[in-house]
């Protein structure tokens, strides 16, 4: 079971930014030798999950995932339900909107609508959020077992900038004026310049199952256009919810102490 975990990882490291990795890239990130990342992905080609590109040399997803996701879709097709709710949301609040997801012990992106002017935020489908550092990924834990908390909390926090909240303990009472409040709000915490707020989608499941959110440049947030966000990110995880209904199962954090 370990080397199944420790090869999936590897798909983990793949992203729209970072499509394509060289062995010795891949291996740094995935914090393995060149020898074990190597026998993993001769694993994964053989069935079809990574392919190499003939021209670079470097690995890519395989076509497998294709299929995979493509089935997945049509049993249970989250992305299409969600993001004419996220478009819609676009409209009245002008800035990015993103839909995350928890899956195995990851909160990722599963659609993103960007704001159409120019100066906006822009995200990718797929990308990881940090529990500790995004709203989405804090709004999440706020709504998360007490275990699944203290184990992210235990872990050693990265510093994304310099307003990066790494003391669990102060982390802790974030997350306690966010179940009050039920929106998380994080100014420069990911990336500089950046304000983002998300509130938590439990799909039928007593506790959080993803977020929906929004990323705006700090320059164009004032008290009222953070009034319109917070009013219509909670009437869009409203309708989400009643879109997706129950079925989440799956989607709640996996801890080693649960």
């Amino acid at each position: 079971m370990q080397t199944v975990e420790q090869a999936l990882k590897l798909l983990r490291c793949f992203s729209e930014r970072r499509p394509e990795f060289g062995l010795g890239e891949l291996a740094k990130r995935a914090g393995f030798d060149k020898a074990k990342t190597r026998r993993y992905l001769l694993a994964l080609i053989k069935h079809g999950l990574i392919e190499q590109n003939a021209g670079s040399k470097q690995y890519r997803l395989g076509a497998a995932l294709l299929r995979l996701a493509r089935v997945r879709e049509a049993c249970f097709p989250i992305e299409a339900v969600v993001t004419p709710i996220l478009g819609e949301l676009v409209a009245q609040c002008g800035e990015t909107a993103h839909f995350s997801l928890m899956s195995g012990e990851t909160l990722g992106n599963i659609s993103v609508v960007e704001s159409p002017k120019a100066h906006r935020i822009t995200m990718e489908k797929g990308e990881v959020l940090p529990l500790h550092a995004t709203a989405s990924g804090l709004v999440y834990l706020a709504h998360s077992p007490e275990p699944f908390v203290a184990e992210i909390l235990g872990q050693q926090l990265e510093a994304y900038t310099a307003s990066t909240e790494t003391v669990p303990r102060r982390v802790e009472r974030k997350l306690a004026q966010i179940r009050k409040r039920g929106i998380a709000r994080t100014a420069d915490s990911y990336e500089e310049g950046v304000i983002s707020y998300a509130v938590p989608i439990r799909g039928g499941q007593p506790c959080a199952v993803g977020a929906v959110a929004i990323a705006a440049p700090a320059s164009r947030i004032d008290e009222r256009t953070e009034a319109v966000i917070t009013h219509q990110l909670r009437s869009a995880a409203r309708r989400i919810e009643a879109a997706i209904g129950g079925g989440m199962e799956g989607y709640e954090p996996k801890v080693s102490s649960l």
